[in-house]
């Protein structure tokens, strides 16, 4: 059923595109009540509206704080049409059909560096959800629209039936209450992170998590389990949440874990790169002249494990890279800044495959949510980025420069590894990869069972470990095996052991001062 809209109600403050649904709304012989500056931005405009204080006879007071909290407007918001006629006309309340609203900007205020604390109580808006919370419940008798992007398909409907059918004045009232569930998410966000000398601490004593469904995916970790996907209300340019699936069957809950550990892996080199992802661990990475030759390369890595994996580039991907993938192997995503028509092409060859282009960007996600029991694990992120002159080498030999530069690679691609993590690498790939055992020696053992497989040879190569060595068994274990230079975080009450096992075996190492753990 379509409701008629005959009068409307307009407050906003994003005014985007709000003359414009004004003027077609008068044009439909519909009646403007507005308040304040939205009354005079549709005046300026030629447009006849009737503004809030002449209605309810009563002026904006202290400086605009109360303008709408009176019977005459919510009682216009509330009114049930069948129901409530005949006190509306005893009290000479008109009904509204219609609320064009959107709340104070208190994210934009809050969000600059120099916004003080009353400056953003000034931007809690009071009035504003009060209204859009009364339109909303009365659903079955007006439509509420909050953002701009709501206004054409509104308006289409209004010009073709004179209304707004039943199942959209739902949706609308849906979308209006999760506005107001965001903006006082934000509120309390941000308050409850006031200490009471002013500065704001880096948690909130409440955590007011604000997710929109992107979609439902196939299943969960297993079949028999249910799951979806929601991002960010405001995701991070760059980050996983802001793709777009350009071909492929739906999406499982691993193929998005798995492929978020491998796009955040890629995203961290500046060459032409390619990350290869099997079950949460990087099982090949490596820098090419292109996509293709990355590819080749991390593929040789691993090329057992490879099958069925995440493969993320940094690099648009061409057809040569497409062509390469699906000749050699079944892959469950492929993930690219861009994604060329060319290399859509090919993998089209192979409907299965999941193709994911994300939009270029260099936002990070500040912090980090783990669920346990009836309680969350929130942590900032871990973007540290080690430059070289962190280093801190405490061998008696440095490492070559071209050691350095595979130092440098293998503790990027550590950082992504589960722990304990220990990494192979030489010539800006890896040779073989550890992860996720209850001991560090065993993650080296298995990553040296890795690069044999592979065919490596491990004399000459670098070894990376995300936390500190706690006995020298482990170089003394990597010696073994050719190592020539090692990259950790040091720190641990034996280091002076295990430097001297490095000298002892003329290895050069080097300190990062900060370690990587990764559960």
């Amino acid at each position: 059923m379509t409701h008629i809209v005959r009068r409307a109600l307009l407050s906003v403050s994003d005014k985007a595109g709000v003359v414009d649904l004004a003027r077609r709304l008068a044009a439909a012989g519909i009646e403007l009540v507005s308040t304040g500056g939205t009354c005079r931005a549709l005046r300026e405009a030629g447009l006849a509206v009737r503004e809030v204080a002449e209605l309810t006879g009563f002026p904006e007071i202290m400086d605009g704080r109360v303008k709408t909290l009176h019977p005459l407007i919510h009682g216009g918001l509330l009114g049930r049409r069948g129901v409530d006629d005949a006190v509306m006309a005893a009290h000479g309340i008109g009904a509204f059909d219609l609320l064009v609203l959107n709340l104070y900007p208190f994210e934009a205020t809050v969000a600059r560096p120099d916004c003080t604390l009353d400056e953003a109580v000034e931007q809690i808006d009071i009035g504003g959800p009060a209204m859009l919370r009364a339109a909303a419940k009365n659903f079955r008798h007006l439509a509420v629209l909050t953002d701009p992007g709501q206004y054409a398909a509104a308006l289409g409907q209004i010009e073709a039936s004179g209304g707004v059918g039943d199942a959209d004045r739902f949706a609308l009232a849906v979308a209006a209450f999760n506005h107001v569930a965001n903006y006082d998410a934000a509120i309390s966000d941000y308050l409850s992170a006031i200490r009471p000398d002013g500065t704001r601490a880096a948690f909130p004593d409440q955590a007011n998590g604000r997710h929109v469904k992107v979609m439902d995916l196939r299943y969960g970790e297993n079949p028999h389990q249910q799951a979806a996907f929601y991002r960010d209300l405001r995701p991070a340019p760059g980050t996983l949440a802001t793709f777009r699936q350009l071909q492929g069957k739906e999406l499982s809950y691993n193929n998005l874990a798995d492929a978020d550990a491998a796009w955040e892996a890629v995203r961290g080199f500046q060459a032409p790169a390619c990350v290869i992802v099997k079950h949460a661990n990087p099982c090949g990475v490596a820098l090419g002249a292109g996509p293709a030759e990355a590819y080749e390369r991390a593929y040789a890595c691993d090329s057992t494990s490879a099958f069925g994996g995440i493969i993320a580039f940094n690099r648009p991907l061409d057809a040569a890279a497409a062509e390469a993938i699906v000749g050699r192997q079944f892959a469950e995503v492929i993930i690219a800044p861009a994604v060329g028509a060319d290399a859509l092409a090919v993998t089209a060859g192979k409907p299965n495959i999941r193709v994911l282009e994300i939009p270029p960007g260099d936002g990070r996600n500040t912090h980090e949510v783990k669920r346990i029991g009836s309680g969350l694990l929130i942590q900032t992120a871990d973007t540290h980025v080690l430059a070289r002159g962190d280093l801190k080498v405490v061998t008696r030999r440095a490492p070559t420069p071209a050691e350095l530069d595979d130092l440098m690679f293998a503790w990027e691609v550590a950082r992504y590894v589960k722990s304990n993590a220990i990494v192979y690498a030489a010539g800006q790939r890896t040779l073989g990869v550890g992860a996720g055992q209850m001991s560090r020696v065993d993650s080296a053992r298995i990553a040296a069972l890795k690069a044999a497989e592979a065919g490596f040879e491990l004399a000459g190569a670098v070894m990376a470990s995300d936390a500190f060595f706690p006995f020298r068994d482990g170089l003394d274990a990597a010696a073994e095996r050719g190592i020539a230079a090692v990259i950790q975080p040091g720190g641990s009450m034996r280091d002076a052991e295990v430097i001297a096992a490095a000298d002892a075996h003329g290895m050069a190492m080097v300190f990062t001062g900060v370690r990587h753990f990764r559960h």
